[in-house]
Formats: structure tokens, C-alpha cells, sequence
């Protein structure tokens, strides 16, 4: 099934009179000179003025290759343009009705045979979407879709199609564009040689500088949108979609899957369909956030941190050796106040909460999935056999014969490529390793800042010395990991080149994964060394760890968890605001750059300022199509699963970046790219995958986050085992070990041993966080009873949570079907449509041949009822 739409299905702008319309036409420069044929397609080169070797070889391709268009591939070519700049040359390309069809046929497009007649079950209990919503779309300006059955194009059956009548719009000019591409890639250059053929080959020559299908006009216009409708699909883009103005309101999918091709449209559905996931879990985020900030001020471990007549008043161990001094533990308190507003008892339920959510998401998704592919006919679609990477036939050293067309072409043995493939893996090694090595620098930038701030002797100072430590930490990390990401995908690409990888689908797969694993290892090792390391190895007072002679860094008696939270939203946020202004600012100064010369001739000289010349002047869309675009969602879903537990509003700020996100990509694609090829997808492809693996890995991360950073296990084992009330109160004291100052190892005692708030002026015992013997113990500073209490609880909570929610997880995918059963019925009918129509078409064909023949007899053929049906099969039984 399809819903097909064009400017018969959205409010046109009929209130110009006859001239406008033939006026704007000609502004638009849509069409070749003669005003009936539309440009399908553009092709750019520029002429150089020096004579040499390649420019002639250029001039020869060119020569052959819109020769064999002409006269091979049946499309008509207009005589090239040259710009204003007096060296670029534009090629327009139209595809006439005869080879529209015959290629559809060829490209096995599926056309609309019949309206959907199958009734909706449960209409009845869908009333409220028959009520006014600020979201939905002005169906006014973007009406729905027509919803049809289709089948494969047959050009001999083209009458069946509903709206065949209207050629111009019968094929939308993404399919159209799509049908010349094919036919680009097909043709040949090289009239001696048949492997030599393909336009991406001639772009990576440079005998073409460019080549993409125009867009529709200008996302302006001087005339309203209320009065004079939409010129265009992409100014209806623009003003319905792309506009700020309109961040609350649905996608129109179908009108972008119809204006930029099924790849980008199933982004951008599988984008919405993310961001309106996230709102239920931003919901639930900012409860659990009002909960901790309500309950934690009755929170005893807050009142007795904060009280400074009583625990609070604790004299501290240092936190360095020699330069820090003695503190008091009420030096903690506002550490420990914003450790309970995330470090609570809702912690557990936002986690547990997230990681179903996970999994509902991505298996509601995978439906959702199958409702778009069967909307938009992208079941069973074949791809054609991939033609070789240019890179790959400059450089291959061998030869074979191709399985598949049985021509000779480029190809490299496996055992020249294991090399090649040793030095990729030792390269993305070596590039993991040295953001290991920025991260391990980062660790000793936060024990050097502590331990300066402690020898300056500021009060003031030393008392947010963590604060000002982590922040400034997290922003030179998140610096690294800018800079290291830019330097690996330049570094990825020479890898995934050096690999020799035979098509570009396989190269995108390889790239995909090393920029994947590094990004991951970039942005996500800092938060997993504070969530699960620091504080881990410090040792304890008389027998502290160190690293280059300074003191391994330890957590405040509150524990590590608000570090954790703010190392989190720094990365996370400041990644996605950089990537935000780098997608919009950038591209606009270049694009006006590129564009101010052909501007001041307009202007100046009254020169015409063509729509191929503003394309061309617009950027390019990215070498590796959406990738970006993934990777930035993906590793979101990341920082929103994999650490919820310490950060449980990060779904509200991934949900407002992802309402931003939105209309910036919008505005991107809509205004300052050129219009990208309408490529078919399926799905998001391997992205899929690794959500799912995500998804299974926050069970995993969330589990030892709650068990080991957070407070929450030493808590209940308090309560339940060591409270006197069943309460927190004496918590914090009990979680306080004593030492001995007598005890302290050489070089590690601080110089100044006096401390004014005790009464002698001299510390004898100062307290820290551990459970751990006194020194007046049996074993003094050996481990406690409670200390493996907690242990042991720490390990039965991460087994018991992890079967829990992996139990869901599998009860959640088992009783969810994959297809939803209204999609099983309209392929089984559609099915049966194609078959009865085109048993019907061959029965016409029988009767027109049961005439009498030249000898007087009847020639009579029986139909084959089921003939010719590979082309139209579905699954029908999924």
C-alpha cells in the first residue's frame, strides 16, 4: 500500500491568474527553455582554461557519457548553460514518459491500483482523534494521503493505475529524480571498455564537479501561505515543518518521504517517534527530581551532615597529603544535598522505569517500522547489484569476473586484505588508547586542581574545591573529546579506505562500527571511570594509593554520584548544543559566501540567478549521508539509559534538545543543502542493532551504578540490620571510620597539624568514609562485619535486578508481536487485488486474440490465473 500525493493532494495556488502562474514558473527555472519539460536532473562541470592531457580526457567522457544518455537511456539533454562566473557549466537532464515507465517497470516501483477498502477495527474508540488538536497538522495545506492498494508497474497493464490520466504528477519528482540516477549509474563512458561506466565514478574524476535533482522552488515567497497557498512542496516544507514556529506540531512524514526519498523520511519518523518516547520518561525523570528535592530536606543524612553542633562537626581526614589540612564534614553539606536530589529512594523506580522503557521503545518502534514500510511500499524492494567504489577500481590490484553481470572488473584476494585489515585494528587500538590516555591526564588535572586549591589556604576556596574541580575537568574533557572526535573520522575514513571495501555499503557498515566504538570509548570512559573507579582504589588514611606522587582522588562523604551527574549533563549537553549551532551557523555563512558573487551580478547586472545555480550554491549533503544525524541520537539514547540512575533529568533535556533537533535538521535539508537523492530504505538499518545492544547494556550499568556509586544498598543494610529505629538516623556516623593521626605514613601527615575547632588545637583522631575497624580495635583498619554486609548486598542486588529486568525485557519482546495484525490483513488483500488485476488484464489480452484466424480457425489461449506474480509477493505470513 501507498499513500501517493502530489500537487493534486495539498492546497495549490490557484488564486493566481494565468500569468502569475506562467510567470512563476519561468522565475522557478524548473523546466528546459521550452517550459513543458521538467529538469529531473542537473549535471555540473567546469571548463578549464588551461589545454592538458585530463582536460581533453575530461571532454571525452563527457562527449560519450551524454552521448550514450541521449541514445541508449532515451533521455533528452539540453544544450549546457554557462554561469555567470563565465567557467561552470550545468547539463539539465528530463526523463520522457516512455522512459519513466520503462524504468519503473525495470526498478520494480509500486503504483496505486485501488483505494484502501478494508475497514479500521476500533474506529469507534478513536474519537478523540476527531477532536481539534494544536498538533495536528492544517489538513487545509497538508491534507492526508490517499490510501491505496499498489502493486508493481507494469507498463502494459498502465491503465489500471489510479491517476495515470495526469502524467506530470503520476511519478512525484523524488521517484523521478531516483529513475534518472539509476539510469546515470548505468551508463557508460567509455565506449571500448564495458565495465567503465556509472556518474559516481566521473564525480570522483572530476570530469563532473556535481550532479543532484533540483529543488521544487523557493522556500519563500512574497505571497501568504493562508491566501495564495503553497507554491511548492518545499516552501510547504518549510513553512509547515521546518519553521521554529512550528515545534509542536506532527511531521508531515509523507510529504517529506515524498520530497526527499523513504531514507530520510524513516530518519525523521524514527526521530519523532524517539522524541515523543522520551516524553513519558521525562515525566517520570522530573518527578523522581521533585521527589529528591522535597524529601531532602526531612532526609536525616542531610540534617546530620548539615548540623554543625553535632555529626556535622566531625573533624575530617585530609584530603591530599601534606598541603591539606583538617576539616569538618558540615564542609560537605551542600555536596550531600545535591547527592539526595538524584541519590533517593525514587532511584531505583526511574531505573527500573528506563530500562522497560527501552525496551517498549525500540519493540513499538520495530511495529511502527513495519506500519511504515508496508505505507510507503518497502517491503521486498531489491536493490540492484551495487556498482564497485571508485576508490576501489583506481587502487584494487586484481581481477575476477562478476557472479552477477559476468563481466570483468576490479577485486582483491582475501589474504591482501588481512594485512590491511591488522593495521585498521591496530589503528583503532591505538586511537582508543590515546583517549584513555586523555582521560587518565584528566584524572591527574583533578588531583593536581584539589590539591592546589587545598595549598592556597582559601576557605572559601577549599570548600568547593570538588565542585570547581569537576566542572572545570568536565569541560576540558569535553574539549578532548570534540577535538579527538573530529581527528578519528578523518582517521576512520583513511582506515575504512586502506581496507579496500568492493561497495559503499559495505564501506558504510565498517565505518559505521569504528566510529561507533570510539565515540563510544570518547564520550562515555570519563563517566564510567567516576561512576565505577574513583573512589575504588584510594586506599584508606596510613595507607593511601598514588599516582606520580599524588594522592589517587577519593569521593566526598557523599558520595561520588553528584560528580557523576555533573561530569554527565556538562558532556551531554554541551555536546548537543556545539553540534546544534555547528549544523545551522556553519552551513549558512558558507552558503552565503558561495552565493554573494551570483547575488551582486543580479543585482548589479540584472543577470538571472537560475535554480540550478542556487542548488549548486547551496552545500552539498554529507559524503556519508545521515550518519552524523544517527550517531548524535544514539549516543543520546546512551546517556539517557546507560546513567539515568545518576541523572534522572536527562531525558527532559534530551527531550528538548530532540523538539530542537528536529526543526534544525528540518531548516538544514529544507534550506542550506541541496536536495539530496530520494534513496529507498527499509529501516535505520544497523543503528537497530545497536540500540538493542545499548538497551541491554543500561540493565548492566544502572544495576552497579544504584549497587556501588549511589548510597542506596549501604542504606538499606543499615536500616534493616544496624538501626536502632528502622530509620537513617545515625547513618552518616556510622559510615564513618576513626584514625589514629599518630598512624600516618611517612610524607602523607599534613604539615599543619593543628586545627583550631577542636578544643586542644590538636587533632588526635579524625574520621572518613569507610567501614573499617578503629585503631583501638582487634584488627585496627581492617574491613568490618557491615563492611561485607554491604558487599555482599551491593552483589545480590545487581544479580537480582539484572534477571528482573532482563525477565521483563524478554516477557515484554515475547508478547509483542512484530507486525500488528491490520498490516497481515492489507498485505493479504492487496496481494489479492494484484493478483485479480492482473488476471484480468491477461483475460482482455486472451479475448482480443480469440478471432478467427488467416485459415478460418480460432486461436484461443487460456490465462495463467497466478502467472507473473513474483514481482507483487509479500510475506503474507508473518
Amino acid at each position: 500500500m501507498a499513500s501517493r500525493g502530489g500537487a493534486e493532494q495539498r492546497k495549490s495556488y490557484e488564486v493566481l491568474s494565468v500569468e502569475e502562474k506562467e510567470q512563476l514558473k519561468k522565475e522557478q527555472t524548473l523546466f528546459f527553455r521550452d517550459g513543458k519539460r521538467r529538469i529531473d536532473y542537473v549535471l555540473v562541470y567546469e571548463v578549464s582554461k588551461k589545454a592538458d592531457e585530463d582536460e581533453d580526457e575530461h571532454k571525452r567522457r563527457r562527449k560519450e557519457f551524454e552521448k550514450n544518455l541521449k541514445e541508449r537511456h532515451k533521455l533528452d539533454l539540453e544544450p549546457e548553460d554557462e554561469s555567470g562566473d563565465g567557467k561552470t557549466c550545468f547539463v539539465k537532464i528530463h526523463a520522457p514518459w516512455d522512459t519513466l515507465t520503462t524504468q519503473a517497470e525495470v526498478m520494480k516501483l509500486k503504483m496505486p491500483i485501488k483505494e484502501n477498502d478494508i475497514d479500521e477495527d476500533g474506529a469507534s474508540l478513536n474519537c478523540c482523534d476527531k477532536l481539534p488538536s494544536p498538533f495536528t497538522l492544517n489538513e487545509e495545506l497538508i491534507p492526508p494521503e490517499a490510501d491505496n492498494f499498489t502493486c508493481v508497474f507494469k507498463k502494459n497493464m498502465q491503465n489500471e493505475f489510479i491517476g495515470i490520466e495526469n502524467r506530470d504528477e503520476f511519478f512525484n519528482p523524488a521517484e523521478r529524480s531516483r529513475m534518472v540516477y539509476e539510469l546515470l549509474e548505468r551508463c557508460r563512458y567509455d565506449s571500448e571498455r564495458e565495465n567503465k561506466f556509472g556518474l559516481d565514478i566521473l564525480l570522483s574524476k572530476g570530469t563532473y564537479t556535481a550532479a543532484f535533482p533540483l529543488h521544487d522552488g523557493k522556500y519563500t515567497s512574497e505571497h501568504s501561505m493562508l491566501t495564495h497557498g503553497a507554491e511548492n512542496d518545499r516552501r510547504l516544507l518549510y513553512e509547515e515543518w521546518a519553521r521554529p514556529g512550528r515545534w509542536y506540531k506532527y511531521q508531515p512524514l509523507d510529504l517529506i518521504r515524498r520530497y526527499f526519498g523513504e531514507k530520510i523520511g524513516i530518519y525523521f519518523a524514527w526521530l519523532g517517534y524517539y522524541t515523543g518516547a522520551l516524553i513519558p520518561a521525562a515525566i517520570i525523570g522530573l518527578i523522581c527530581f521533585i521527589y529528591g528535592c522535597v524529601s531532602m530536606s526531612d532526609n536525616p543524612v542531610q540534617q546530620e551532615t548539615c548540623d554543625q553542633e553535632g555529626t556535622g562537626n566531625s573533624t575530617m581526614c585530609p584530603l591530599c597529603n601534606e598541603r591539606c589540612g583538617y576539616w569538618v564534614l558540615y564542609d560537605s553539606c551542600i555536596y550531600t544535598q545535591v547527592s539526595l536530589v538524584f541519590d533517593n529512594w525514587a532511584t531505583p523506580i526511574i531505573t527500573i522505569f528506563m530500562a522497560v522503557w527501552a525496551t517498549l521503545f525500540l519493540e513499538f518502534w520495530k511495529r511502527k517500522q513495519f506500519e511504515i514500510q508496508y505505507d510507503w511500499d518497502l517491503f521486498g524492494f531489491e536493490d540492484h547489484e551495487e556498482n564497485c567504489r571508485p576508490e576501489f577500481e583506481a587502487s584494487a590490484p586484481d581481477t575476477r569476473v562478476n557472479p552477477v553481470t559476468k563481466l570483468e572488473e576490479k577485486w582483491i584476494h582475501g589474504y591482501k586484505k588481512y594485512p590491511r585489515i591488522l593495521v585498521a585494528v591496530t589503528g583503532i587500538l591505538f586511537m582508543i588508547a590515546l583517549v584513555l590516555g586523555c582521560v587518565f591526564g584528566v584524572i591527574i588535572y583533578r588531583i593536581a586542581v584539589s590539591a592546589a586549591i587545598a595549598a592556597t589556604g582559601n576557605d572559601f576556596a577549599s570548600s568547593y574545591s570538588s565542585l570547581i574541580t569537576t566542572c572545570t575537568a568536565s569541560v576540558i574533557n569535553l574539549t578532548l573529546i570534540l577535538i579527538l572526535n573530529r581527528i578519528y573520522e578523518k582517521v576512520a575514513v583513511w582506515l575504512t579506505d586502506l581496507e579496500m571495501h568492493r561497495t559503499e555499503t559495505v564501506w558504510e557498515d565498517s565505518f559505521t562500527f569504528k566510529m561507533y566504538l570510539f565515540s563510544f570509548v570518547n564520550y562515555y570512559s570519563s563517566i564510567f571511570y567516576i561512576a565505577f573507579f574513583k573512589g575504588s582504589f584510594g586506599g584508606h588514611p596510613g595507607d593511601y594509593q598514588t599516582i606520580f606522587g599524588l594522592r589517587v582522588e577519593e569521593c566526598d562523604p557523599g558520595g561520588c554520584l553528584p560528580e557523576l551527574c555533573l561530569q554527565l549533563g556538562i558532556i551531554m549537553v554541551g555536546k548537543q548544543a556545539y553540534n546544534n549551532v555547528l549544523e545551522i551557523i556553519l552551513p549558512m555563512l558558507l552558503n552565503w559566501w558561495s552565493s554573494r558573487d551570483a547575488k551582486k551580478r543580479q543585482k548589479q547586472l540584472g543577470d538571472e540567478y537560475t535554480r540550478w545555480e542556487q542548488d549548486y550554491d547551496l552545500r552539498p549533503p554529507d559524503r556519508h549521508g545521515l550518519f552524523s544525524e544517527y550517531l548524535e541520537m544514539v549516543l543520546q539514547f546512551g546517556f539517557v539509559t546507560l546513567f539515568v540512575a545518576a541523572f534522572s533529568l536527562a531525558p527532559l533535556f534530551a527531550l528538548v534538545n530532540n523538539i530542537i533537533e528536529i526543526r534544525l535538521d528540518a531548516y538544514k535539508f529544507t534550506s542550506q543543502m541541496r536536495r539530496p537523492l530520494a534513496v529507498r530504505a527499509q529501516d535505520i538499518g544497523i543503528w537497530y542493532g545497536i540500540l538493542d545492544g545499548v538497551g541491554k547494556l543500561a540493565v548492566v550499568t544502572n544495576a552497579f551504578v544504584i549497587a556501588f556509586t549511589s548510597e542506596f544498598i549501604p542504606r538499606l543494610v543499615y536500616i534493616y540490620n544496624y538501626s536502632e529505629n528502622g530509620g537513617l538516623e545515625g547513618y552518616v556516623n556510622n559510615s564513618l571510620s576513626f584514625f589514629n593521626t599518630s598512624d600516618f605514613a611517612e610524607g602523607t601527615a599534613p604539615n599543619d597539624k593543628t586545627y583550631p575547632q577542636t578544643e586542644t588545637g590538636v587533632v588526635d583522631i579524625c574520621r572518613y568514609k569507610d567501614y573499617r575497624q578503629p585503631p583501638w580495635g582487634v584488627n585496627p583498619y581492617d574491613p568490618t562485619l557491615q563492611f561485607w554486609h554491604v558487599v555482599a548486598a551491593k552483589l545480590a542486588f545487581v544479580i537480582v535486578f539484572e534477571h528482573v529486568v532482563f525477565f521483563l525485557k524478554w516477557l515484554i519482546d515475547y508478547l509483542v508481536p512484530d507486525v500488528p495484525q491490520k498490516v497481515k490483513d492489507q498485505i493479504k488483500r492487496e496481494n489479492y487485488l494484484a493478483r485479480e488485476a492482473l488476471y484480468q488484464v491477461s483475460l482482455e489480452q486472451v479475448q482480443q486474440q480469440q478471432r478467427p484466424s488467416a485459415r478460418g480457425g480460432i486461436q484461443v489461449a487460456q490465462p495463467e490465473k497466478h502467472g507473473a506474480l513474483g514481482n507483487v509477493t509479500y510475506e503474507a505470513s508473518m
